[in-house]
């Protein structure tokens, strides 16, 4: 217990101090710091009742005197309390003892802050929370409300606006612990996103290639359709006798002559041409319109062509030789008139009858023996083909196919062959082993004409004169091509001694095993030539 104060002054005093509340003290106080005055009013007597005080909880309480002297000289006239040798004091309002049994021991509050905040706790600190009870109890009861120092603190005056924290920077000490990168400045960023834009790019324009590489086959798209040409050295391709330009343009495509075999197909089926047996000369990776021009005989000015119909005789097929490779006639007529050197049967007097029917492409510069030999080889090839290999064999089939192409149209070319070979039977009354052929009296004359006179027919002194010189003639009168020569040498089984030819535009024949039965058709001939005026001649 307090010692009683009986003073009436000081009765007084504690009553006008009872009658102001808590908020008109603090507004005071404020007062009288802008007016460097004394905060309370002159000191009275205190009477204190000895009360037991909580275990203080662990309030934070800035250090202002570490931060800022006037701050710290607005705390000492704020709370002019002291402990000085157990006693609460104030210095500027009165002095007085306090039973010690009413404030905290120090060591307890030390303890306190110390388990609060024991990497941070102070000897200052101990200070700060031995007053805040001492200075509760100096003003009464009505002092120990909970709220009353956050509502001192809040309520400071701005200039003193102290805030309730640590005044060390949080993100320096966040800094400290965990380091935080510097962010990236706009150009770094710029530049980091168009490396990854050229990045995507790279790997989709490869993903876009390495796709089309594996597509290209199942698509078709690998294919090239044509070379550009012109194409450089020399490929021999053999087009075979009866070869179709489908096979063919396999073949060159396989020989890579051309690219594709469809589009040369097609670019030789709009040139319009026919396709020939024979040899021709290609180069490799050669444009379809280039090749095409070579198996049409076009491409003059880079090989030697030259065609040779069916039934030509030796002087028109040596001239034909001549105006497509450029030797001259003279030449190829020296080499025909010695057959020998070409392996032609020994009673062969010239080429005539040999050289084989068809188009032929040469290289430049092919020699004129080499011309007359592919086209002689032609011919003896067919004939071994038949089964004809005896030389004597060989010459007479090659007459009677000459015969044959040059009398009848090709459909009757087997019943023709028949015929001729019935009338150079032995024993033949009807017609005495003659074959009377036109055609032969006029090769022999030089001539070519589907009327004879009988004069011409009776002429013995001609040598291919089948009218007055029983059997074959001396030789071919022409060219026969491979239908007429396999022709004479497998004929059609037949009782024909006759035959005439009563169209010349459509080759319709007409055969007879009587001499009667054939002037019946020799008399629809004549009518079909007076119907067609100047075409029998």
């Amino acid at each position: 217990m307090s010692p009683v104060n009986n003073d009436p002054s000081n009765d007084a005093s504690e009553d006008r101090t009872r009658q102001l509340t808590r908020r008109e003290i603090r507004a005071r106080e404020r007062f009288l710091e802008t007016q460097n005055r004394e905060i309370l009013p002159p000191p009275v007597p205190v009477h204190v009742e000895p009360v037991a005080v909580p275990k203080p909880q662990r309030a934070y309480v800035p250090d202002y005197a570490s931060a800022d002297a006037e701050a710290s000289s607005h705390a000492s006239e704020l709370h002019a309390y002291e402990l000085r040798d157990g006693e609460l004091r104030d210095d500027g309002i009165q002095n007085e003892s306090v039973p010690s049994e009413i404030l905290p021991p120090q060591a307890e509050v030390a303890q306190h802050a110390e388990d609060a905040h024991p990497e941070t706790a102070e000897p200052h600190d101990v200070e700060h929370f031995a007053a805040v009870p001492a200075y509760e109890d100096a003003h009464g009861a009505e002092f120990h409300d909970p709220h009353a120092h956050d509502e001192v603190y809040e309520h400071h005056d701005p200039a003193f606006d102290y805030e309730l924290h640590d005044t060390n920077d949080p993100h320096e000490l966040m800094a400290a612990a965990t380091p935080v990168p510097k962010a990236p400045s706009k150009k770094v960023r710029r530049r980091r996103r168009l490396v990854a834009l050229l990045l995507s790019l790279t790997v989709f324009v490869a993903a876009v290639a390495i796709g089309a590489q594996f597509l290209k086959p199942l698509l078709g798209m690998d294919k090239v359709s044509d070379y550009p040409g012109p194409g450089s050295g020399s490929v021999t391709v053999t087009v075979a006798p009866g070869s179709g330009p489908k096979l063919v343009a396999t073949t060159l495509q396989n020989q890579h002559v051309i690219a594709n075999a469809d589009t040369f197909l097609a670019a030789f089926t709009a040139a319009g041409g026919e396709l020939s047996p024979g040899d021709f000369t290609f180069r490799t990776e050669m444009k379809n319109s280039d090749a095409v021009n070579v198996l049409l005989g076009k491409d003059s000015t880079k090989v030697m062509y030259f065609a040779l119909s069916a039934g030509l005789r030796i002087g028109e097929s040596l001239d034909a030789i001549s105006k497509g490779s450029g030797i001259p006639v003279s030449e190829l007529k020296a080499l025909s008139d010695s057959p020998a050197q070409f392996g032609v049967p020994a009673p062969a007097k010239n080429l005539e009858g040999f050289l084989a029917p068809g188009e032929y492409r040469f290289p430049l510069g092919t020699s004129a023996k080499d011309i007359l030999q592919k086209l002689v080889t032609a011919t003896t090839d067919e004939l071994k083909a038949q089964g004809v290999t005896d030389p004597t064999q060989q010459y007479k089939t090659i007459t009677v196919a000459s015969i044959v192409q040059a009398e009848g149209g090709q459909a009757d070319y087997g019943n023709v062959a028949g015929a001729i070979y019935n009338r150079l039977k032995p024993g033949n009354t009807e017609t005495n082993g003659l074959i009377q052929s036109d055609a032969t009296v006029t090769y022999g004359l030089g001539t070519k004409t589907f009327h004879l006179t009988d004069a011409e027919k009776a002429d013995k002194s001609n040598p291919y004169n089948t009218y007055a010189n029983v059997g074959l003639p001396v030789g071919p009168i022409g060219s026969p091509g491979k239908t007429a020569i396999d022709a004479a040498a497998k004929p059609t089984a037949n009782n024909y001694l006759y035959w005439v030819t009563i169209n010349l535009d459509t080759k319709e024949t007409k055969f007879s095993s009587t001499l009667a039965e054939h002037l019946k058709y020799v008399d629809q001939y004549n009518q079909w030539c007076a119907a067609n005026a100047g075409r029998c001649v």
